[in-house]
């Protein structure tokens, strides 16, 4: 539901951006993505075509098949509807992506195989959220599959990966305390930047 405006205004344009996981018969994961862009006019194309009003200027789709520790073993891509024929050539790189995992510096891997010209601006931007897809996906439902089966609540060691990362998981929230209550108050130790490196 759109957010209330005192002012009148006219809506122009439309991004729509899905996410979906899914377990395999094989055991591996696929984790999708779809992005589309739709204005509300039409808009001159370079090469003579005119775009009519409320047809896609993009449709992207992306599919990472990942184990269990979401590593990519495949990546497939299409791009159904795009602004330039050129645009096609981002899907061939996107195969650089297979092998990565994906967690801590995964935004730095993406940069690294497909920042700048390397790759897609908008295939880049899907592929930066399906890590936290990936993440809703794979552990919380093999943890809920653990449960099921009778076993405990994990006994984590170390704070989880997400502890810290927003305002619900303050390590001094209540949020922590009634779900991590052996992290409570725990203040993480900083990383110490290694000699020689730029501060």
């Amino acid at each position: 539901m759109p957010l209330p405006s005192a002012q009148p205004r006219q809506q122009l344009h439309t991004r729509q951006v899905e996410y979906r996981g899914y377990l395999r018969d094989d055991g591996l994961w696929d984790i999708e993505a779809q992005m589309t862009d739709i204005k509300t006019y039409a808009i001159d194309r370079s090469d003579g075509s005119q775009l009519a009003a409320g047809q896609p200027v993009h449709n992207m789709h992306i599919r990472v098949t990942v184990d269990d520790e979401m590593v990519i073993r495949e990546i497939a891509t299409a791009m159904d509807d795009t602004p330039y024929a050129e645009c096609g050539q981002g899907v061939d790189p996107m195969q650089k992506m297979v092998g990565t995992k994906m967690g801590p510096g995964w935004r730095v891997a993406i940069e690294r195989a497909l920042g700048g010209v390397q790759g897609c601006t908008h295939l880049r931007e899907l592929l930066f959220n399906m890590a936290t897809a990936g993440y809703q996906t794979i552990p919380v439902y093999i943890e809920r599959q653990r449960l099921e089966a009778g076993g405990e609540l994990t006994d984590h060691a170390v704070p989880p990966s997400h502890l810290g990362k927003c305002i619900s998981w303050d390590f001094a929230g209540p949020v922590v305390a009634r779900i991590y209550p052996q992290f409570s108050g725990w203040v993480p130790v900083k990383r110490m930047d290694k000699p020689g490196t730029a501060q």
